[in-house]
């Protein structure tokens, strides 16, 4: 029998129990169409993840149970939403989306509070508010919330769900889709699954990896990698009460998940899907690539973990088809890209963008940013990149060393010349940041600091020298010119719109002061906002000139749905692309990542569409391409050039 007609006999013995005609009323027929359109593939991925278990059927029978269960409590409002997704899926390639991440207690007091930062966060621009973990944790370390004790509870100090729902409900109505974390690898020890689990209960004892002695754990770490080796060496964490070993690919406090349990994956589920239905528009699919644990492998990106993740979309297609997923996959390039996919995840984070522009700043070159850029922007056309230029977290330098030996560099040598270069190890540096987490066995660190203070910022306010801060203003643009430009969702971290420095009060915390994370989470405090409204200050430079990018997206479909071509440009200095609409026209951005001004010979630009003159839509300077023979660049200057439509008119 093959599987199609397994599952088509599955669900219909499903169906007859279920009696979905009563329980949903009229609200059925949207909810069994999706469940008839998913479920064979809904089925056939999970009956491969769990071939060897011999209830399937019963699993599939329990989750879609859990997937009624979640669709009946589902709020009217977010229905109506799944109705207008479904209606327009690539709603998220929009120009007018433009994203902001932020610790709440950070932006504002809490949940109640931040509810008063929206008129500040429209006027802004910022249409997509990324919460990070607001959950209940761990109190003091609790790896910034990403330590889960309850998915159903928000954590006490930040106030209530209901208080989500609401804010929720408010940044609905202002046009902010809410995102927030899926943290689905590990809870932490503190969560009831756990606690049952370290009490004996042979249920919970299987939702974990537990182990009596250390021959399996040394025979998976001849493989792994460390993630956090300051913390902790290996990845298995002693439990002294239990004379056992848990796996602990993070912190010892936070748990993996056994995802070979399929109970594992239809509890995960339901947590999903209640966050959906607490307003959530995307989930962040915290730390996927670690998911699926295979003894001899790196025990990341395995073909499962794949399979677990397009199962859980499945889900939502089902009982909240207006949630996208976004991918977390700060892994090697070609690894990030195969969790890109409208099946498993819609959205996914840049991280190699990220690592070549402050590659490019360093080096003042951009060879391996257009080496690499140039076969590895593209993705699936109904997907789209999350371009950042920081986040919490670090910075890791996850370009490919193939790029790298492909214009002469070797890989782990320049990654240690980085290193240096951004944590005060690299004489002439204009960067001012952290190390984190140093692995002394291969020297591997990464780096932590607030975008303004690893652009010069810091360092140049230091001095009081005015060509150096005018240096930092014009590297710290150029940074945000290409996050809004380049083609998906702009995402700022909070604070960089107000050119924050680092934070060090995080040192005088003892909960804190291990994580060097902390130094690029600033709070958004009333000085910083009056520091950026006050006429003349580099931070109110930055301030207006990123308002004004935002506003110059927001009005041109060609930064929203448009394509993206990397284009070369025979100076090392230099970086170009081209964004493509078929109603809007073509756009031309050029980048100087040098300190000295550079010269773009005009032969690149006439390719583009541009005629013989071009507004500059950033200054709205009107350049005469026709008379000129190379286009003149500023130390770190960029430009957005589009052709001038009045004599696009009258050529036509």
């Amino acid at each position: 029998m093959n599987t199609r007609t397994e599952s088509q006999r599955c669900l219909q013995r499903i169906e007859k129990t279920l009696d979905t005609e009563t329980l949903l009323g009229a609200g059925s027929a949207s909810f069994l169409l999706r469940l008839g359109q998913h479920f064979p593939r809904l089925y056939d991925l999970l009956s491969t993840v769990y071939q060897d278990v011999d209830d399937f059927d019963l699993v599939m029978e329990n989750l879609v149970r859990i997937l009624l269960d979640c669709y009946q409590e589902r709020p009217d409002r977010l229905k109506k939403k799944d109705e207008q997704r479904l209606g327009d899926p690539q709603w998220f390639k929009s120009e007018n989306l433009v994203g902001m991440a932020c610790y709440v207690d950070l932006i504002a007091n809490d949940l109640q509070s931040l509810k008063s930062r929206i008129p500040y966060l429209s006027e802004l621009g910022i249409s997509y508010l990324h919460l990070m973990p607001l959950y209940k944790a761990p109190e003091g370390d609790s790896d910034g919330g990403y330590a889960v004790s309850d998915y159903r509870t928000v954590n006490p100090s930040l106030g209530t769900m209901d208080d989500l729902r609401e804010l929720s409900e408010a940044l609905s109505e202002a046009g902010i889709s809410l995102v927030l974390d899926f943290v689905f690898n590990h809870t932490s020890d503190e969560h009831e699954w756990a606690r049952a689990a370290r009490a004996g209960d042979p249920e919970f004892s299987k939702y974990y990896y537990l182990f009596d002695d250390r021959s399996m754990p040394d025979a998976y770490e001849r493989t792994l990698r460390e993630i956090f080796p300051q913390v902790r060496r290996g990845s298995f964490t002693y439990l002294e009460d239990r004379d056992q070993w848990v796996w602990t690919t993070f912190n010892s406090f936070q748990w993996d998940l056994n995802y070979s349990n399929p109970s594992v994956f239809c509890a995960i589920a339901s947590e999903m899907l209640y966050l959906a239905n607490a307003g959530a528009e995307v989930l962040r699919l915290d730390a996927l690539a670690f998911i699926w644990k295979e003894l001899g492998t790196t025990c990341e990106n395995r073909p499962n973990a794949h399979k677990l993740i397009q199962a859980f979309n499945c889900c939502l297609q089902i009982a909240a088809p207006a949630v996208v997923f976004k991918s977390e996959a700060i892994v090697h390039p070609d690894d990030v890209v195969k969790y890109i996919e409208p099946e498993e995840c819609q959205l996914s984070y840049n991280p190699l963008l990220m690592a070549l522009i402050w590659n490019s700043l360093a080096t003042r070159k951009t060879r391996l940013l257009n080496q690499s850029l140039s076969h590895r922007f593209a993705i699936h056309p109904d997907c789209s990149w999350v371009n950042y230029a920081r986040c919490h977290d670090d910075i890791g330098w996850t370009f490919d060393d193939g790029d790298a030996a492909a214009i002469g560099l070797d890989g782990y040598d320049h990654r240690l010349f980085l290193n240096r270069y951004y944590t005060g190890g690299f004489e002439g540096s204009f960067a001012v940041g952290l190390g984190f987490q140093f692995n002394p066995e291969n020297g591997d660190r990464r780096v932590c600091g607030s975008l303004a203070s690893l652009a010069g910022l810091e360092e140049a306010l230091g001095t009081g020298d005015k060509s150096l801060v005018d240096m930092s203003v014009a590297r710290i643009l150029l940074i945000h010119s290409i996050i809004l430009s380049i083609g998906g969702i702009p995402l700022l971290y909070a604070g960089d719109e107000l050119a924050m420095l680092n934070d060090y009060s995080f040192q005088e915390d003892e909960t804190k002061k291990h994580d060097a994370r902390w130094v690029n989470r600033p709070r958004i405090t009333e000085e910083a906002l009056a520091e950026a409204a006050r006429p003349g200050t580099p931070q109110n430079r930055i301030n207006v000139a990123l308002r004004q990018m935002i506003s110059l997206r927001k009005a041109n479909v060609v930064f929203g749905s448009g394509k993206t071509r990397i284009l070369p440009t025979g100076n090392d200095h230099l970086f170009v692309y081209q964004r493509v609409h078929p109603e809007a026209g073509n756009l031309a951005v050029v980048c100087n990542f040098s300190d000295h001004p550079q010269m773009l010979d005009k032969g690149i630009l006439q390719p583009m569409g541009l005629g013989d003159r071009a507004i500059e839509q950033v200054s709205g300077e009107h350049l005469d391409l026709h008379s000129i023979e190379s286009l003149k660049l500023e130390p770190f200057q960029f430009q957005w050039l589009m052709a001038d439509p009045v004599l696009l008119e009258v050529s036509a």
